[in-house]
């Protein structure tokens, strides 16, 4: 059967291999399922291939694309060497487009394992799905099952399933003599992977950042006991003078008790006392108060006198503002007698000369009126302007008295009629005011001598008055003392239960178990006082001691318990760090032992694969001597480098030589040899080979082909080839064609059932 993978095109064909290319088929257990490519490189189509056989081959004339198979494998499996899968540039793995197919903006490959047999032991998958994407701004995402994780993550799963990532188990074209063309360090770190150490090296990396974080915890942990120790050094000095404070609290709870029992019994009396009197006072109060109340409602009310004295001020200021009255009409006559005066003359000389030349009186003060409009006059141009109006309006008016014109005399006429009315109105008012101000003077007069019999009525009243009102204000007086003295005793007692708090906050509860006195001593108040300086000094010492000690003692518990805990943790940390020593030690001896082992056995299979393909002879991996490297010398710590392997080759009939002296042919056949050889003592799942084939001959060719039919019993074989040969051996035949839209597409044959249509 030949089917087009990716386009839909299925057609049928006749198989042109022999029987014997079907006679290795076998049916058993396959970690790698199939491999899912879209976008990547020449695939731009989604393209499946399924790996049910223990060989696969894929085949197709050069530039088809089917060495991206491998290179697939590669990305899909975390390879970050653009120049492994031909490329600088991630860009440069995406589908570029062509002249009928636009470019991809991203390339995703997906290899699918079976993991029935818990091959990833971390994953508890029958199915295990490994996918990265990479887009054209240079990132990629990886997934396992369609969950995000970390590349980190891929190399480790990859790592317990013996799929390292020195890739000697995908060999790409032209690469099959990377191994011997590798530095001897690299050669080793290939052997490693190959035997499955690589999970020791994870374990051991692991171990040895752990080691380096407990050293970081362990010198940061000293670093917190050095800070500690002297705030623990002053903390113990601290607690001895707290024991020094001892003789301080107890004479502090002494000399408390005997103040506070004398001071609150004092205040109590004291207030008990001052109470009483206030209350007598009040009733003092009371009764005087009654009384001067009865005797002013017997007496005449206070308020009438006011009203009196009231009424004598108020008809002097009606006196007052008529008199003022009186002064204001008097100089109003005068100004309209005045201009009554000078008008009744202008009209007389109107009337008897109306067409004679000018008086000179008349010039002169027109004069006198012109010059002082012109001499408040100013430089500004608006001022300026109305003064000139003025000007014009004076002398206007003068021209039109004397210009002949006899409505001047008829003005003038008018002008004294009308002051003349107006000095008659003045003459009724002064009239009227003389006639108010005799009448207020009347009543002035009459309200001063009801004041004067009032006063004279009611001094002894007043007298009484004033003797009781002197008496409510001394009762008043010492009603406010009283109250104030209440006031300063309440304000005492408050201020002793401060005290009380603070003796309390320094000693504790002791300080209150006293006995109140009973009865004051018979002592001056003095004594007291000096009690309570006393205590204050006290209090004051007891303080500078450090107080009761309560939080120094709980600090110093605690930093100590702090220290004890910081202690018990370095010895944690060492012990720790002990372990993780041994346990690297430990993985050293394992990977010591495993790799001679592991060598040992790649010899015994180099040498066979070696005198199988060149018909004799033998080859092996040498330990070269281990060199020391001074990585840092700041530090002054020296590394010790792993030995690096050296191949040594032996070919029949002729002599022993250097790997650069073998052939190009010679050096692939030692390179499958070796290939081989490490693949066989620690199976990896499966082995892409990319035209490790190529330079074989016939002969070389039948004996590639058995050692692939022997190395597949154990590992799951992709090879890329051109070899009839290598191609009979496989069970599934993938042919890879790239048409003019430049995009690789697939032809799969499937030789069981090619068989059964050949038959």
């Amino acid at each position: 059967m030949v089917e087009e993978v990716g386009t839909g095109i299925k057609r049928r064909t006749r198989a042109t291999f022999g029987e014997r290319a079907f006679s290795h088929i076998r049916y058993t257990h396959h970690m790698l399922k199939r491999l899912e490519v879209v976008g990547f490189k020449s695939f731009a189509r989604k393209t499946v291939m399924d790996f049910s056989s223990s060989v696969t081959a894929i085949v197709g004339p050069n530039g088809s694309g089917k060495s991206n198979v491998a290179e697939a494998f590669r990305f899909a499996l975390g390879e970050q060497s653009m120049k492994s899968m031909r490329g600088k540039r991630s860009e440069d793995l995406i589908f570029a487009g062509s002249h009928t197919n636009p470019r991809a903006n991203r390339a995703s490959v997906v290899a699918v394992f079976a993991n029935e047999k818990r091959i990833f032991p971390k994953l508890d998958f029958d199915e295990v799905a490994i996918e990265r994407v990479a887009y054209r701004d240079g990132s990629s995402e990886y997934s396992i099952n369609g969950s995000r994780v970390r590349l980190r993550d891929i190399q480790e799963h990859l790592a317990s399933a013996n799929i390292g990532d020195t890739g000697h188990h995908i060999i790409s074209q032209g690469e099959a003599d990377r191994i011997l063309l590798a530095r001897p360090v690299e050669r080793r770190a290939m052997l490693e992977d190959a035997l499955g150490l690589k999970v020791y090296e994870f374990k051991k990396q692991e171990a040895l950042k752990k080691l380096e974080k407990t050293r970081e915890n362990v010198r940061e942990v000293e670093a917190l006991r050095r800070e500690l120790s002297p705030h623990l050094r002053f903390l113990e000095k601290q607690v001895e003078k707290l024991e020094r404070a001892e003789e301080l609290q107890k004479e502090l709870v002494a000399s408390s008790g005997e103040y506070f029992s004398i001071e609150e019994t004092y205040l109590e009396q004291e207030l008990e006392r001052t109470k009483k009197q206030k209350e007598e006072t009040t009733e003092r109060l009371k009764v005087v108060q009654e009384e001067l109340s009865v005797f002013e409602k017997e007496t005449t009310n206070e308020s009438e006198g006011m009203k009196r004295i009231e009424a004598v001020r108020q008809k002097e200021r009606e006196l007052d503002s008529a008199t003022l009255a009186q002064a204001e009409l008097a100089r109003e006559t005068g100004r309209i007698e005045g201009a009554l005066a000078e008008a009744k003359r202008r009209s007389k000389l109107l009337e008897r000369e109306p067409y004679v030349k000018i008086p000179r009186e008349e010039l002169k003060s027109v004069k006198e009126e012109v010059s002082s409009l012109l001499s408040s006059g100013s430089d500004d141009a608006g001022a300026l302007k109305e003064l000139l109006g003025k000007v014009r309006s004076v002398l206007t008016s003068f021209f039109d008295r004397f210009s002949g014109d006899t409505s001047v005399y008829d003005e003038e006429k008018e002008t004294v009629d009308a002051l003349e009315r107006e000095k008659e109105e003045l003459a009724a008012r002064g009239s009227e005011l003389s006639r108010k101000v005799e009448e207020v003077k009347r009543e002035l007069e009459k309200a001063r001598e009801a004041r004067s019999q009032y006063e004279t009525s009611g001094r002894e009243s007043q007298h009484r008055i004033l003797e009781l009102a002197e008496t409510r204000a001394k009762e008043e007086s010492a009603f406010a003392r009283e109250e104030a003295r209440i006031k300063e005793l309440l304000y005492h007692q408050e201020e002793l239960q401060r005290e009380k708090l603070e003796v309390i906050a320094l000693v504790g509860a002791s300080a209150l178990s006293y006995t109140p006195v009973t009865s004051l001593p018979h002592e001056e108040r003095r004594v007291q006082e000096d009690r309570k300086k006393q205590l204050e000094r006290l209090k004051i010492r007891l303080e500078e001691a450090g107080g009761t000690g309560e939080e120094v003692r709980t600090e110093y518990e605690e930093t100590k318990g702090r220290e004890e805990f910081l202690t018990k943790e370095l010895e944690d940390l060492a012990a720790s760090s002990t372990k993780l020593e041994e346990l690297i030690v430990s993985l050293d001896e394992e990977l010591a032992k495993n790799f001679a082992e592991g060598l040992k056995e790649v010899n015994q299979s180099f040498t066979e694969f070696f005198a199988l393909m060149f018909g004799g002879g033998g080859a092996k991996l040498v330990l070269e001597e281990a060199r020391a490297v001074d990585e840092d010398e700041e530090y002054e710590e020296v590394v010790q480098e792993k030995a690096g392997l050296e191949v040594q080759v032996n070919l029949p009939k002729k002599r022993l030589q250097s790997l650069m002296q073998l052939s190009g042919g010679e050096r692939a056949l030692t390179s499958i040899a070796l290939i081989f050889a490490m693949s066989q003592v620690n199976p990896p799942p499966f082995l892409i080979l990319d035209e490790t084939d190529a330079a074989l001959d016939e002969a070389n060719s039948r004996r590639y082909g058995d050692m692939l039919d022997n190395l597949s019993k154990k590992s799951q074989l992709v090879v890329i080839t051109h070899n009839r040969e290598t191609m009979s051996r496989a069970g599934i035949l993938y042919g890879v064609t790239m048409g003019n839209d430049g995009i690789s597409k697939l032809l799969s044959v499937k030789f069981e059932e090619a068989v059964s249509v050949a038959k």
